[in-house]
């Protein structure tokens, strides 16, 4: 165990540290200095020159061993040569230097983790090697293609070679530019005219600095010659032969040339082709009619030698047909086989053999076949005619027929679209045969007679036509279609009774009629009402609704099988009153309304009964009222007679009221207010039946009584409220009396005074009346 201080022991591994350490051993710095770039001997060289190019580099470090350099020479920013090395200096041969290393030349070193670079240094390599032109051929014939070579192997880089052709003595004219392909270009040209021909070639380089183009190559003369080998052609025994002839023909090249080949072609179908000569032989058919072409072919070089041939017919081509045109199934039908004999001193009619082929089986071996049209008859006819001439026989056969029987339409079924029709609306009908070949004819008739016509000539199309409305249901009777594919038979016809049996007859409401129970509209509270909406025409269902005009929302909604239908509104309230009207509709969808009607809603029985009772008790209460008011006015008349007798002994002044005044007094009254009161001013000269002379206008004032005399019985207290009659003159001034003013406590009628009518005594009622009113308001 180390016995050391652990102190010594933490300095002791620092200080080897320090010495494992860069910082302990110095820092390796280095800078690059500068670095330089020279292109030997000049910049501007001939092409073909050898030229160096020098990288120096010049690095300043403090004890770095074996330092290491980069270099990377660039051309126009293209590196083009990189070498790592301790050496200072590298150099880059161009051995010889050709155009293609023109450019600007840049140098960067590396040193570690520094580079710089030097400065950019331009080499101008002038010139450019002229290119060499090698020729496959140089004698040919015209048409004939050759390989041309052009090349300049010294030079470097990508060059465009282009090729030119000098015709005698006319300008040049370049014939072809090829893509680069480096420093030679091989291509194939072709000369199509004779003649001599002067070829030559360039070339051209693309560099940094513009295109550059060579001199041209030394001229190479061509001799192009015509090429004789256009073929001959003979057809043996002749151009024109009859059918069964045999025809030789020969094609061939009279110039022996090598790698000649000669073609017979007709309608662009080679019958036959060889070396230099050919002959082809065939017997003649009809369709070997026709232009016959030979050719001669060397290489790019053709040539070519028409001839026409005609093949007569000795009999015509059998011809099938078939009687009747129009087939339908179990009608009977004839195929017949004919020709026409053209040469018949070759070939006789009685020597011609005739069959009849179905779907290229033999049906028959005649030139007439009869048979009943059935599907099984159905199928591709043919017919063969054998003819034999002299030389030989030969079969024809005639070109397909096709017979397929037609079905004949069946009858029509005559129906609405959609299965439904509403009366007095506008409908479609459909007319369909359920079998029957296209096209079919289909002709409809209506109640007002001929409706259309329709034809259907492909699947799935449908012969519909458009009627006008009609209001009976038994007017579908009169409709009946027809159906007719057939142009020598009769129309198939319909059912008449079928459409009607098959429609959904839709008769739409009638206008309803609306009727309340109890009638007259006029119904208590708490009675049941019943609103009936009915109709008198109508397919059912129908759905009856009821509305109030009032408030336009439908109150019920009924459907029934019926032509009528209610509603019921139970314990009818008063607001039950007013207009209300009813709605029908039917699977027509036309809603018809009837008329308003208005319904009035009176008191129920027990109220009229508590009405009557309360007016009754109300007629007793106001009796019984006035009554008791009498007997009160008759005590209050009682009592003010007594007191007025005990104190008419004590007045100075007494006031009368004659049985006169009294009537004067209710005969002028009823004209102005109803009942008036009088009251007279009477001195105490005057004699008690003077009366005062009328006022011109009388006026009511209130009058404070004054304090009651002690010489007289009181009659009532304090400030009592009496009227008092103020007369005016005819001057318009109240008139008074001499005495002063009188007063009137109350009218006291004697028993000698009273009056038993009824107009005075009403009039005296009135008096008390208006005196106890404001008696009584004064008191309070």
């Amino acid at each position: 165990m180390d016995s050391r201080p652990p102190n010594l022991l933490l300095l002791v591994l620092l200080i080897g540290l320090l010495h494992l350490s860069p910082f302990a051993r110095g820092q390796e710095s280095y800078i690059i200095d500068a670095v330089g770039l020279t292109i030997l001997p000049r910049s501007t060289v001939e092409s073909g020159t050898a030229v160096t190019i020098h990288c120096k580099v010049s690095v300043s470090s403090d004890n770095i061993p074996h330092l290491t350099h980069t270099f990377q020479l660039k051309q126009d920013d293209v590196p083009i040569y990189s070498t790592t090395t301790t050496e200072d200096t590298v150099v880059y041969k161009l051995n010889p230097a050709r155009a293609a290393d023109s450019g600007s030349y840049e140098c960067r070193v590396t040193v570690k983790d520094k580079s710089k670079s030097s400065l950019s240094q331009k080499l101008d390599v002038t010139g450019l090697q002229t290119p060499i032109l090698n020729l496959s051929e140089r004698t040919l014939y015209k048409g004939d293609d050759f390989i041309a070579n052009c090349s300049a192997p010294d030079e470097k880089g990508s060059l465009i070679f282009r090729f030119f052709q000098r015709f005698r003595s006319e300008e040049p004219h370049k014939m072809k530019q090829v893509a680069p392909t480096g420093n030679t270009s091989e291509t194939t040209l072709v000369l199509r005219a004779v003649g001599d021909y002067f070829l030559y070639c360039d070339y051209e380089i693309n560099l940094v600095s513009g295109t550059r183009r060579s001199n041209h190559s030394s001229e190479i003369q061509v001799m192009v010659t015509e090429l004789q080998i256009s073929p001959i052609m003979n057809v043996l025994p002749s151009p024109n032969v009859f059918e069964g002839d045999v025809i030789e023909v020969v094609c061939k090249v009279v110039n022996s040339v090598k790698n000649v080949e000669v073609f017979l072609t007709r309608d662009r179908r080679i019958l036959k082709n060889a070396r230099v000569s050919l002959s082809h032989r065939f017997t003649a058919q009809e369709g070997d009619s026709g232009e016959l072409v030979c050719k001669a072919e060397r290489g790019n070089v053709q040539k070519e030698t028409y001839q026409i041939i005609t093949v007569k017919e000795l009999f015509s081509k059998p011809r099938l047909t078939v009687e009747p045109l129009e087939i339908f199934e179990g009608d009977r039908f004839k195929l017949i086989c004919s020709v026409t004999v053209y040469v018949p001193e070759r070939i006789s009619n009685e020597t011609m053999r005739f069959s009849i082929y179905k779907d290229n089986v033999k049906v028959f071996p005649s030139k007439t076949y009869i048979t009943v049209a059935h599907p099984s008859k159905n199928g591709n006819y043919t017919c063969k005619a054998q003819g034999a001439s002299v030389a030989r026989s030969f079969v024809k056969e005639s070109p397909t027929l096709v017979v397929k029987a037609k079905v004949l339409a069946a009858k029509p079924v005559l129906s609405v679209v959609g299965g439904t029709l509403v009366l007095g609306k506008s409908f479609q009908l459909l007319c369909h045969s359920e079998s029957g070949t296209l096209p079919i004819q289909y002709t409809l008739h209506g109640p007002g007679g001929l409706i259309g016509h329709r034809v259907v000539s492909k699947p799935g199309e449908q012969a519909l036509f458009n009627s006008s409305a009609i209001l009976k249901s038994l007017d579908l009777n009169n409709f009946i279609c027809h159906a007719k594919n057939s142009q020598s038979k009769p129309p198939m016809v319909g059912s008449v009774q079928q459409l009607l049996h098959s429609t959904n007859v839709i008769e739409p409401v009638s206008k309803p009629l609306f009727s309340i129970d109890p009638s007259m509209g006029d119904v208590s509270e708490g009675q049941d009402l019943t609103l009936t909406c009915s109709v008198q025409r109508g397919t059912p269902p129908i759905t009856f609704t009821w509305y109030r005009t009032e408030t336009e929302d439908a109150l019920a909604s009924q459907t029934s099988v019926k032509q009528e239908g209610s509603y019921f509104i139970r314990n009818v309230m008063r607001e039950h009153k007013g207009e209300y009207y009813c709605e029908s509709t039917n699977p027509a969808n036309e809603s018809k309304q009837s008329y308003s009607v208005s319904i009035k809603v009176k008191l129920a029985r027990w109220k009229k009964g508590l009405i009557a009772g309360f007016c009754i008790l109300l007629i007793l209460t106001l009796v019984l009222v006035v009554a008791f008011k009498t007997r009160l006015l008759v005590c209050r008349r009682k009592r003010t007679g007594d007191l007025s007798e005990k104190s008419a002994s004590t007045k100075v002044e007494r006031l009368s009221l004659t049985q006169a005044e009294v009537n004067e007094a209710a005969n002028v009254t009823p004209g102005i207010m109803g009942k008036s009161v009088w009251s007279e001013h009477v001195s105490g000269s005057e004699s008690d039946d003077q009366i005062s002379e009328p006022a011109t206008e009388t006026q009511y004032t209130e009058v404070k009584i004054r304090g009651a005399d002690p010489n007289r019985a009181p009659v009532k207290k304090g400030t009592d409220t009496v009227y008092s009659e103020v007369r005016k003159s005819k001057q318009g001034v109240p008139e008074q009396t001499d005495g002063g003013s009188v007063e009137y406590a109350e009218l006291n009628h004697d028993t000698d005074h009273r009056v038993d009518h009824g107009v005075q005594d009403d009039y005296v009622d009135e008096i008390d009346n208006r005196v106890d009113t404001k008696t009584a308001d004064q008191g309070e």
